[in-house]
């Protein structure tokens, strides 16, 4: 009887490289889920050696309360010391920064593991508690790097989410940061496209606006908001012989809808609109999946004639909307100035309504 024949087991180079490649990414899985938990769990260790520095300041200064600029003296001369023995980042400024991180988060149980020392940083920018919270969960829903996070406290995102038509709700749910599933409170007017660094002089074409916005998609994406995914542009839709074409298609996985975009420079016209409905009627009828909500359509204008958007179809729409846009960061008083007059009418609205 013969012996079975042995068969030669294969060496690494003869391997298919597909076998080699998979093997390899599953070892480098292991790897950087391991380094992240490490990174994640030192940084929050330092996070919370923050929030005891600043506890020990807090209680060093109550007990030489009655000596004129002992805080400033005793911060000092530990800042010399700390800085001598560990290097950078115990400057005087950092450690009242951590000061300050114990007295706006009191409860050291309370701390987000999600965040870093610079996320908590940038929060302590933030004098509004309600807005704090909201941009500290958001940061976490989201996952904000901290230059997404500085982004947009400096673009006031909380704010213009207030001016939206549903404030009183968003201010209601900030705490749980459950936010309706609904057009009107996902949906910024304005919105702030400063990343796109155009000059103030500039004079653009929308052709020139939307490759500007293609080529900072991450960004925009960002300063949409939560759940938007990019699908196109220039998506072509055909009635009969013609063809139309839509600036920018998303689909955005909270609302569950499409979402078109065309983009004006200049004013809003009744044209835009009309032309808009038409590009919305279209999705729903050629595009809107099964289980899909609604198809959304916003015109994106550098500026809103508020006539033409209240005798509209505009007026009430759950589908169509107007946003303006600026190139620039807004200041304080011009964002101010913006939420009174959108304010002015709401409540213009309300007395024609009585």
């Amino acid at each position: 009887m013969k012996s079975p024949k042995k068969t030669k087991a294969l060496t690494l180079k003869q391997q298919p490289p597909s076998l080699q490649q998979e093997f390899y990414s599953q070892i480098r899985e292991v790897i950087e889920q391991a380094r992240g938990k490490a990174y994640r769990a030192v940084n929050f260790i330092m996070v919370e050696a923050y929030w005891n520095v600043g506890r020990l300041i807090v209680e060093e200064e109550q007990k030489g309360e009655t000596r004129a600029g002992y805080g400033e003296e005793i911060v000092v001369e530990v800042s010399k010391r700390l800085t001598t023995e560990f290097g950078k980042g115990f400057d005087p400024s950092n450690l009242w920064h951590m000061k300050s991180f114990y007295l706006s988060f009191p409860k050291l149980e309370a701390l987000r593991r999600e965040l870093t020392w610079t996320h908590y940083r940038l929060l302590l920018k933030v004098e509004k508690e309600e807005a704090r919270k909201y941009y500290l969960e958001e940061a976490i829903a989201s996952n904000w790097s901290t230059r997404q996070l500085e982004r947009q406290i400096n673009s006031f995102y909380y704010e213009r989410l207030l001016s939206s038509k549903n404030r009183a709700l968003l201010k209601k749910e900030t705490n749980k940061l459950e936010m309706q599933a609904r057009p009107e409170d996902l949906i910024k007017d304005p919105l702030v496209l400063e990343f796109l660094n155009v000059k103030r002089d500039a004079k653009l074409q929308e052709k020139d606006l939307e490759s500007l916005l293609i080529s900072k998609l991450q960004d925009f994406l960002l300063e949409l908001g939560r759940g938007f995914s990019f699908v196109g542009r220039q998506h072509r839709i055909s009635a009969d012989t013609e063809h139309f074409y839509i600036d920018l298609v998303f689909y955005n996985y909270v609302l569950k809808c499409f979402i078109l975009i065309d983009l004006k420079i200049g004013r809003l016209t009744h044209q835009d609109i009309g032309q808009m409905d038409f590009y919305v009627r279209y999705f729903e009828d050629k595009m809107r999946g099964k289980g899909d909500n609604p198809t959304i359509g916003i015109v994106l204008c550098s500026e809103k004639n508020e006539t033409i958007v209240k005798y509209s179809m505009l007026k009430g729409s759950k589908r169509l909307f107007a946003s303006k846009y600026k190139l620039h960061l807004p200041t304080e008083a011009e964002l101010k100035k913006e939420l009174e007059h959108e304010r002015e009418l709401i409540e213009r609205e309300k007395r024609l309504l009585k």
